[in-house]
């Protein structure tokens, strides 16, 4: 169960209840000690005690050393246990002496350069100070794939192995904007870490935190498996953090409450939000392997396939993956080929050019009916089920590409709540099946146009209703703003 206050964070006290934690996550502080302090301390007197808080990015800034020496010294006091990543660059590295981890101050506690910390309530917070490097050796304030892979093999190696609680990093993940909301000026596919993207995909981490960028970003929560080719789990946080006490006002502090996972009833875990999006590191199925650049999801150009489903596709392949008494060498992959001849394309000697109104996006235009969407839905449910075809709704923001494997035939309906039936092709499927379904009485009350080959009309005719269609399609003509 995760419980997050508002967005002020100073809201409303979720309360410390049973096995709940109160948490703060704090961005890049840069020796701005007495603000942040002070800060904290309004927070909890308004919403009550935190147990903690966890400072991501630049602990200690290019300010004089007077304030920190006030709490080192013990004068001042930090208000609340505080938990920091390391340094970020070769001028702060004096600051942390013991790369395992050590007491700075009173309440103040240098986590190391990385590992697992675990709380007492069982709340597992998985650490990871610096920034990227891809060579070695690197220096105090760098982490190497070979970090990176130690951090995974401590975690992931058990079956037993479900995620963690928190990730802290210093720097974002690169390409965590992918199938989320704006990350604003930030280019998630040209900053952060890909080192960092693959620990996320990983670690599966309930919340992650980072910072350096000197912004808020608090991306939609993110699913960390495949829908309906692997069994449902929870869903991922991201929040970059701010810099404390920004002229801007950007949100530097974010609170939350939190349970344990391993306290957690395993169907309460699981639960996914209603804005839950995509996995953003994952491209086709796969992630790329620890220490390589995380690749970019390749747009795939959009296409329109008529499926024999009686042909047989591809070659069989052995045991060992390779194919069968093939003596010429492996050749590059082709992207696949419609098996015949497309309708719609303008180059094809199939095409009926007389249809065409417009060039541009390609468009097919439907009737409105006067049904609501939730008929529409159910005619096409009430339907699949009558003729034993499982239609499964899918998340909302679940993106056709991860669920659909290229070449692979599907059914897909998309309705303008933005709720999404999906059917995985694979033989004896009516390919009129969505043709019957709208022209049935439930939606268009026309079933005598079920079957095109009924609604065929001279060549005269369809010249006719193409120019009528586009005289009235002008008004909404864009191409014709140029």
């Amino acid at each position: 169960m995760i419980i997050p206050y508002d967005n002020c964070c100073d809201g409303r006290n979720a309360g410390s209840y049973g096995n709940t934690r109160n948490c703060l996550a704090c961005g890049d502080v840069e020796g701005k000690f007495d603000i942040l302090f002070n800060r904290v301390r309004a927070i909890q007197k308004k919403s009550g005690n935190f147990d903690l808080l966890l400072c991501v990015g630049n602990f200690f800034g290019s300010t004089p050393d007077a304030e920190w020496e006030e709490y080192k010294t013990g004068i001042k006091k930090a208000p609340i246990q505080t938990y920091v990543l390391g340094a970020n660059n070769q001028e702060t590295v004096k600051y942390f002496q013991d790369a395992d981890g050590c007491e700075l101050a009173e309440n103040i506690t240098y986590l190391g350069r990385k590992g697992i910390f675990t709380g007492s309530s069982g709340l597992q917070i998985v650490y990871l100070s610096g920034t990227e490097s891809l060579n070695e050796p690197v220096p105090g304030y760098n982490f190497s794939p070979k970090d990176v892979s130690s951090l995974r093999t401590m975690l992931c190696t058990t079956s037993q192995f479900k995620g963690v609680d928190i990730l802290l990093t210093s720097p974002w993940p690169k390409y965590v904007g992918n199938f989320g909301n704006s990350s604003g000026e930030v280019d998630t596919k040209k900053c952060g870490s890909a080192l960092v993207s693959s620990l996320a995909m990983g670690l599966k981490p309930r919340y992650h935190f980072a910072a350096l960028e000197k912004t808020y970003y608090e991306r939609l929560p993110y699913r960390n498996h495949v829908v309906l080719q692997e069994n449902a789990q929870h869903a991922t946080r991201f929040i970059a953090l701010a810099n404390v006490g920004n002229p801007e006002k950007k949100k530097y502090l974010y609170a939350f409450s939190i349970v344990p996972m391993k306290l957690m009833d395993a169907a309460e875990l699981v639960k996914q939000p209603p804005d839950v999006t995509e996995n953003p590191y994952r491209k086709s199925g796969q992630e790329a392997s620890i220490g390589k650049q995380i690749p970019a999801p390749v747009e795939e150009s959009a296409c329109q396939f008529f499926f024999d489903l009686n042909e047989k596709q591809g070659r069989k392949r052995s045991s060992t993956g390779r194919d069968s008494k093939s003596p010429h060498p492996k050749q590059p992959r082709k992207p696949p080929q419609p098996p015949g001849p497309c309708w719609f394309c303008l180059a094809s000697p199939e095409v009926e050019k007389h249809l065409v109104v417009n060039i541009g996006t390609h468009v097919i235009p439907v009737p409105v009916s006067c049904c609501a969407t939730d008929d529409i839905k159910d005619a096409f449910i009430t339907q699949a089920q009558e003729q034993q075809i499982e239609l499964l709704e899918i998340p909302e923001h679940s993106d056709i590409k991860q669920i659909a494997q290229p070449g692979a035939a599907y059914f897909y309906v998309e309705l303008d709540t933005g709720e999404k039936l999906f059917h995985r092709i694979k033989k004896n499927f009516p390919l009129q099946f969505g043709r019957e379904v709208l022209a049935s009485e439930a939606i268009l009350n026309i079933p005598g146009k079920s079957d095109w080959r009924q609604c065929q009309i001279s060549k005269e005719d369809e010249e006719t209703l193409a120019r009528r269609f586009q005289k009235d399609f002008e008004p909404y003509d864009f191409t014709l703003d140029d």
